[in-house]
């Protein structure tokens, strides 16, 4: 390769280089008027890791220090922004513990299903995507142990604790995808929210997400006007904590799974998962763990979530 052409690759390596960086630091800049890109982007934007050790050997390949030097800026970025996810932050099992599940309208094997998280020995239990024959055959696996229950629509609670009151958050859809209920936990008031926010989709017109976006504002508001000091909140919403549209749930809440779990927790699709989709978000409480359980016949995994007073 001739001089032009070591400079022309040298060039190549550290534009995008720079680019990835950029991406990476300034995602929240990224316009969602274009197809929801930045949106979409936020979703993934862990993945984007990938493409530093690639630039760090395109770079290294024709020894050229300055292409060296910037192939390492974006993994610096990426460092940055997910060093503190991947060491294990476990810190006990806690007071209670709460498993989330999207069971998937067409799984038909409840048995097998409940027996993998009934063998993670939750205090509560939250599904979503529930059909009315799945909530019935639910009903005849949990209620045995569980003695306290509530079901909207799609969505449902199983307790060991006494549930104190509950209703439907309405988010304008004409059926049910969320509701509140209030447990009482060894005397300790806390307020569950359940939730299954509408499913994003990514077509010719780009990451489809308004009315997803409209659900999730909408729940925002509700846990906005919470009264109660403690909340957790479980379920399928169909974005990622990093996705600017549910900031008016995030920014209210924090990850179980980015305060006490291991690594990125991602819980879709089933057998490779790609994105943490599925969330246990709380305030009030202190988590001190969470997991991703084993696959079920869902096309999602469950998950778990250890909290202490």
């Amino acid at each position: 390769m001739g001089k032009t052409g070591a400079k022309f690759y040298s060039g190549v390596v550290i534009a995008a280089s720079l680019l990835l960086a950029g991406v990476l630091l300034l995602h929240r800049f990224i316009p969602n008027r274009w197809y929801n890109l930045g949106s979409l982007i936020e979703t993934f934007l862990p993945w984007f890791g990938i493409g530093v050790p690639v630039l760090v050997l395109l770079a290294a390949i024709r020894r050229r220090p300055l292409a060296i030097v910037c192939s390492l800026l974006p993994a610096l970025v990426w460092f940055q922004m997910y060093a503190a996810l991947i060491p294990d932050k476990h810190d006990g099992d806690g007071d209670f513990r709460v498993v989330a599940h999207n069971v998937n309208a067409e799984n038909t094997d409840t048995e097998a299903t409940a027996a993998t998280l009934l063998a993670a020995s939750p205090d509560v239990i939250v599904l979503v995507e529930l059909t009315e024959d799945q909530r019935l055959a639910w009903a005849d696996a949990l209620d045995g142990d569980y003695e306290y229950s509530a079901a909207y629509g799609t969505v449902a609670l199983w307790s060991v604790y006494p549930i104190t009151e509950s209703n439907e958050v309405d988010l304008n859809l004409g059926w049910a995808r969320a509701f509140r209920a209030a447990l009482d936990i060894d005397g300790e008031p806390v307020a569950f929210y359940v939730a299954h926010l509408l499913s994003v989709r990514v077509n010719s017109e780009g990451f489809t997400s308004e009315q997803r976006n409209e659900t999730a504002t909408l729940l925002g508001e509700a846990i906005a006007g919470e009264e109660l000091d403690r909340v957790v909140l479980a379920g399928d919403l169909n974005g990622t904590v990093q996705d600017r549209s549910l900031a008016p749930i995030t920014y209210q809440l924090e990850s179980a799974q980015a305060s006490a779990g291991k690594g990125f927790g991602f819980t879709w699709p089933a057998d490779t998962p790609l994105a943490r989709i599925d969330q246990v978000l709380y305030r009030g409480l202190d988590a001190t763990g969470s997991d991703v359980l084993d696959a079920t016949a869902s096309d999602h995994r469950p998950v778990q979530a250890d909290f202490a007073f």
